[in-house]
C-alpha cells in the first residue's frame, strides 16, 4: 500500500479530533434524553480508536514510504 505519511497524518488527527467531537455530541443527546445518544457515543469512541491505531500504524512505516 503506498499511502503518504502526510495523508496517514490528516487521517489520524480527523479521525482522533473528529471522534472525540462525535463522543460529546453523544453525552450531550444522552442526557437531553435522545435515544440515539449512546450509538453517536459508540461511533466517536471507535473513530478515536481507529486514529489511535493509525498512530501505531504510521509509527511502522519505512523510510521509504514517508515520502
Amino acid at each position: 500500500m503506498n499511502v503518504p505519511a502526510s495523508r496517514v497524518d490528516v487521517l489520524v488527527w480527523t479521525a482522533i479530533y473528529g471522534g472525540l467531537f462525535g463522543v460529546g455530541i453523544g453525552i450531550a443527546l444522552e442526557r437531553n434524553g435522545q435515544a440515539f445518544g449512546w450509538a453517536v457515543l459508540v461511533c466517536g469512541a471507535a473513530l478515536s480508536v481507529a486514529g489511535t491505531i493509525l498512530i501505531w500504524v504510521r509509527s511502522r512505516m519505512r523510510a521509504s514510504e514517508q515520502r
